[in-house]
């Protein structure tokens, strides 16, 4: 079963996604539980992406390529992994800002996040507040993680915040902000909690958040 594991991670780190799928299949017959492959096989393997990615061995189309891989390797084991079992670290809401329709990096961060326990709720991209605070509600989310590349666009941040306070919700959840134009400047600007420079920030962060 070790070696099964073994060679997911590999797919997941060598960006393999014409074997993925086989490898998964694979997995599930020499006995291994889905919930681990998901974490201690494809989660481990984007760890390592990640790696290489802040160590400069890997770049943004490596990123994008390692999270196909695995959504690919998800297809057959959604209906698998018993309810609960994701999301033990907490429930994250995350968008793209409303006007702003980049959904690179907010996709990558999603990926992330699965595969480091928590459960994702994403609401897509160009997402006008009102949705996004209705998905913290319903989800009774802990965080929520808000993408804005366009410096045009960076008033939906704002229009996300106030939104919350007005539903009385902002004290409730933590705000971390990312994406070409972000800053930790304009996170405080905007009365966030966390700026993340790159996606591979993104699990320390919200660890750090929600476990404060």
């Amino acid at each position: 079963m070790a070696k099964s594991m073994q060679k997911i991670k590999e797919a997941i780190v060598e960006l393999d996604l014409d074997t993925i799928q086989d490898l998964v299949q694979a997995g599930l017959e020499d006995g291994l539980d889905p919930w681990e492959i998901v974490k201690g096989g494809m989660g481990d393997g984007m760890v390592e992406v990640g790696k290489r990615f802040d160590e400069g061995e890997y770049y943004l189309a490596d990123l994008i390529l390692a999270g196909e891989v695995m959504k690919e390797g998800m297809v057959l084991l959604e209906d698998k992994i018993e309810s609960g079992a994701m999301g033990k670290k907490g429930t994250i809401v995350v968008a793209t800002v409303k006007g702003d329709i980049h959904d690179i990096g907010k996709n990558i961060v999603g990926m992330l996040l699965s595969a480091a326990d928590f459960k994702v709720i994403d609401v897509g991209v160009d997402v006008d507040e009102k949705i996004i605070v209705d998905a913290v509600k319903e989800n009774n989310a802990d965080a929520l993680g808000l993408s804005v590349l366009l410096t045009t666009m960076i008033g939906g941040i704002k229009d996300t915040v106030d939104a919350l306070k007005e539903a009385g919700l902002r004290d409730k959840v933590k705000i971390a902000i990312g994406g070409a134009c972000t800053s930790e400047k304009l996170a405080k600007e905007m009365e966030v909690d966390a700026y993340g420079e790159d996606a591979v920030q993104s699990v320390k962060i919200f660890e750090k958040l929600i476990a404060n």
